[in-house]
């Protein structure tokens, strides 16, 4: 059996993204999406997926709504941005004695999950949610939020913002001479990119993500053995997105296995409801029931060091 693999850009536009799962279901019959992306792209497209059963693996979004009802045809690679901000939390609340938390966010789905998240955790660890600052997409001065937040007291601060409005946020508070304050990204912001930023300024930006850096375990046989091989198909360096996408293919190839011949939606739903194994490339153990449309279940919670993610804990 061949299988057929065929890409739309959404351009991360909803109208987009709408043709492009038009064209996939209607024209190409699509058996199942794979990494699709996009938190709103991929709650529009749930409309046309959810009446007709079809699995969507691996969204690229760490939002709650990806395993919304019904839940049957919906497989996550890895933990919600919710989950992350409340275990990157309590991490740091533990280690730095942290009393106030605070928040910067883009008022999207994406935004509000992890606002929401650290004023959850706030008050059940017993510390005071301070303030917080909302933003545009577009928006890259930040001087007056971070002088308000530091008013605050603010000790550890979620962001959820932007890639490059992250870097520019940690580097303006470095800048402003606000030095002691712990700023945490989710999986969104925990990118080879961020953590490799000239000048060291993203130094000392913490993370809670679902997965582990693939470039902090360059010395490791199978990330080694898959950056190498990476590069010389294609001609460029390999980096976490590029291990995300291998290992949410392999899920589905080992689901089509245990599926069998006689493949048929409902069998290849109860492959990837039996998966139960330790896959080396993201170092992490990848589960799946028919109660549990996880994979992963780790939450690591790294910083960056001298221009790497260093993983310190894992829950």
């Amino acid at each position: 059996r061949q299988i057929k693999f065929v890409v739309e850009d959404n351009g991360y536009q909803i109208p987009r993204a709408m043709q492009g799962y038009n064209k996939l279901l209607n024209r190409d019959k699509a058996f199942a999406m794979l990494l699709s992306l996009g938190t709103p792209m991929n709650v529009a497209g749930f409309k046309l997926l959810d009446p007709k059963g079809i699995p969507n693996i691996s969204p690229l979004s760490a939002a709650r709504q990806m395993l919304q009802d019904p839940m049957h045809n919906k497989f996550i690679g890895f933990s919600s941005d919710y989950d992350q901000v409340q275990v990157g939390v309590k991490y740091l609340a533990g280690e730095f004695d942290a009393k106030e938390v605070c928040s910067m966010y883009i008022p999207s789905d994406f935004g509000k999950e992890i606002q929401e998240s650290t004023e959850d955790v706030s008050k059940e660890l017993g510390l005071t949610y301070a303030a917080e600052t909302s933003h545009k997409p577009d928006e890259l001065d930040f001087v007056g939020s971070l002088t308000k937040l530091k008013s605050a007291g603010c000790d550890v601060v979620t962001l959820a913002l932007g890639v490059r409005q992250g870097i520019t946020v940690v580097g303006t508070a470095k800048k402003l001479g606000w030095t002691d304050v712990k700023f945490l990204n989710t999986s969104a912001g925990f990118l080879d990119v961020v953590a490799a930023v000239p000048g060291g300024v993203t130094d000392g930006l913490y993370a809670a993500a679902g997965w582990v850096s693939l470039i902090a375990r360059a010395e490791d046989p199978v990330p080694a053995e898959f950056m190498k091989a990476y590069e010389e198909k294609f001609g460029q360096p390999a980096g976490g997105f590029a291990m995300l996408g291998y290992s949410a293919a392999d899920t589905v190839i080992r689901a089509l296995e245990a599926a069998g011949q006689d493949l048929t939606q409902e069998s290849f739903i109860k492959g990837m409801e039996s998966l139960d194994f330790y896959a080396e490339l993201t170092d992490t153990k990848i589960t799946y029931a028919a109660d549990d449309h996880r994979g992963a279940d780790d939450i690591v919670i790294s910083v960056v060091e001298d221009g790497k993610w260093k993983e310190l804990s894992r829950q």
